[in-house]
């Protein structure tokens, strides 16, 4: 048990397949029903759970509608409002920035290219596979949040350990027309089975393949640090 395949080409298939299987629905689980509030909601996700987040902008998009309601309300009005979220402060001037930009240099619409994105403040790369992915049917990388970056190492799927590199990496083992459901596979299993502090190897369908499973191996290789 807990031996992967020889070629990572097929245990990334394997994984594939299997995760397929066990999480036929999963998608994107932030709420949003336009492009404006997708980037708003990604922005406030950083370092904070999804759930938090659709707690939150179940007011906010009610408040705020526009790009230019962002890029004009008070900053700390606007702090004030996301204030259960984690780092408020700083998501929401990063928030108000970005915003400013996308009505100064945007006409107001969310730009759909990974350079216009990542130019606005307090977008990164992941943000704007995110925005792209699910707000402009534009899939151009692997988003890499932290279920990503811990599971891809632990079943010998990388050896990276940024997410920059990681993404890079992951993109010449991971089929092209999986892109995108590769993340959402991952986030899923990430949350259910494979968790940061215990995960359940036991009940785990991946084990078989796991080069990290505690059933037989002493190593997290997410951390490289021993269980």
């Amino acid at each position: 048990m807990g031996t992967p395949h020889e070629s990572r080409d097929d245990q990334m298939l394997d994984v594939l397949d299997q995760l397929y299987e066990e999480y036929p629905d999963t998608t994107i689980s932030l709420h949003f029903s336009t492009r404006l509030e997708l980037l708003i909601a990604v922005m406030l996700s950083a370092q904070c759970t999804d759930e938090r987040v659709n707690k939150v902008t179940a007011d906010l998009f009610e408040k705020y509608h526009t790009a230019e309601d962002y890029a004009t309300v008070d900053q700390a009005e606007l702090a004030e409002d996301i204030n259960s979220i984690t780092y408020y402060n700083n998501k929401s001037k990063w928030i108000v920035s970005a915003c400013q930009t996308i009505v100064e240099e945007h006409d107001g619409e969310v730009p759909d290219t990974m350079d216009e994105l990542t130019a606005l403040t307090g977008v990164g790369r992941k943000t704007a596979n995110v925005v792209l992915q699910h707000g402009h049917d534009i899939v151009e990388g692997i988003v890499v949040d932290t279920h990503v970056q811990r599971l891809s190492r632990r079943l010998g799927l990388t050896e990276e350990q940024t997410p920059e590199k990681i993404e890079a990496d992951l993109m010449g083992v991971v089929p092209e027309d999986d892109w995108q459901e590769f993340t959402h596979l991952l986030i899923s299993h990430g949350r259910a089975v494979c968790t940061a502090q215990n995960p359940d190897c036991a009940d785990c369908r991946l084990e078989a393949i796991c080069p990290s499973s505690q059933v037989d191996h002493d190593v997290d290789l997410a951390s490289g640090e021993a269980w």
